[in-house]
């Protein structure tokens, strides 16, 4: 008896060794549905995994070193391969080799360089200057000052119509004393034909090129500005009721509809292009700064302060979200470029690393289909 009971761990351990297939496959299953639990609980804690993979795809970084401060807008020369970056916080324009990714040129002596617009047919690039109050254009290589008209203060985003070689440019709106306006200029003889007012100051402006529609964002009176381009007339103001501070916008010409990005709330607008009545709304990241229609892929891309770009799809007029690409905190704005599938975002210098250019493309990736 006593060897039996000295033998008897021994057993126990035997008989645990001999357990029923059965009872060790129902702890196997138990234990993957623990781990499958935890495993969901950290997806889901991830930001951003509430929607599905972002439809933008990281091609490559540009760095530019000696770039200070933030950006605003670009402008793209395909048939010379350059980018143009507005480095408002540099107080330059830098323009981007596309070969090979390094800055072929740095236009200096600006003040605060906002809106940008490259003219293929005649080689120019115009510049909006925000404090020295005033349109520049630059022709030449390298690109040197050609010529300049005096606009008011925060001279800022601008669109040019090329079929009537007319670039209408928003300023002013700073003060009662400095009344918004749209300035029209003959690029043809680089003069100022019209500037029209607006109540205060313009943001974003799109362009209807079959109507010459031209459309204002007039953020701080929460309206859009309808600008009749044959006739230099403001022929609507529309106005928005579920959101104000509308900065960055965009026009789908086959769907007739108008995109605009609000801050306050945080919200992407879809208005009837004939009318400006809402059709539908979206939510977007904190202070949205410029936006880009796909016409290819009927998708609506926001570039947000936050640090994202928001991608929804457009089904009718609906908007339906379908992912974030996250980006860095102050990266507001960015150019979409439908040729190459390509958007470029501008991430500015932040804790001594230099600024750069994020290159992403736009395309279907095979997470999308």
């Amino acid at each position: 008896m006593g060897e039996f009971a000295k033998a008897s761990p021994f057993l126990s351990k035997i008989n645990s060794l001999l357990l029923p297939a059965q009872a060790r496959s129902a702890k196997k299953a138990q234990m993957k549905q623990i781990l499958t639990a935890f495993a969901l609980m950290f997806f889901c804690a991830i930001p951003g995994n509430s929607q599905s993979v972002s439809p933008l795809m990281l091609q490559r970084t540009i760095a530019l070193p000696g770039v200070t401060g933030k950006f605003d807008h670009f402008a793209i020369d395909l048939a010379g391969h350059r980018l143009l970056a507005a480095a408002t916080g540099n107080h330059s324009v830098e323009v981007i080799d596309l070969k090979s990714d390094k800055v072929e040129q740095s236009i200096s002596g600006l003040g605060k360089p906002h809106g940008l617009a490259w003219v293929d047919a005649t080689s120019s690039l115009y510049v909006a200057d925000g404090s020295l109050c005033e349109l520049r254009v630059y022709k030449g290589s390298p690109l040197k000052l050609a010529g300049t008209i005096k606009l008011s203060n925060d001279a800022d985003d601008m669109v040019y119509d090329d079929a009537h070689r007319r670039l209408y440019v928003g300023h002013g709106g700073g003060s009662a004393a400095v009344p918004g306006r749209v300035a029209v200029v003959d690029t043809t003889t680089f003069t100022l034909i019209d500037n029209l007012p607006v109540a205060t100051h313009p943001e974003a402006l799109d362009l209807d090129a079959p109507s010459r529609r031209i459309f204002a964002n007039i953020a701080d009176s929460s309206d859009v500005a309808v600008i009749d381009g044959a006739t230099n007339t403001i022929t609507a103001h529309w106005k928005l009721a579920s959101a104000k501070d509308n900065v960055p916008m965009a026009y789908d010409r086959g769907r007739h509809v108008l995109y605009v990005a609000c801050r306050t709330p945080a919200t992407l607008l879809a208005l009837d292009g004939n009318s400006g009545a809402a059709l539908s709304r979206a939510t977007t990241g904190e202070g949205a700064d410029d936006l880009f229609y796909d016409a290819s892929l009927g998708r609506v891309y926001v570039i947000s302060g936050a640090g994202e770009v928001d991608a929804f799809e457009v089904s009718g007029t609906a908007l339906k979200a379908i992912g974030i690409t996250r980006t860095v905190a102050g990266a507001k704005t960015a150019l979409f470029v439908p040729s190459e599938s390509a958007l470029y975002v501008g991430v500015p210098a932040t804790s001594g690393k230099p600024a750069e250019i994020r290159v992403y493309s736009t395309a279907i990736q095979k997470a999308d289909k």
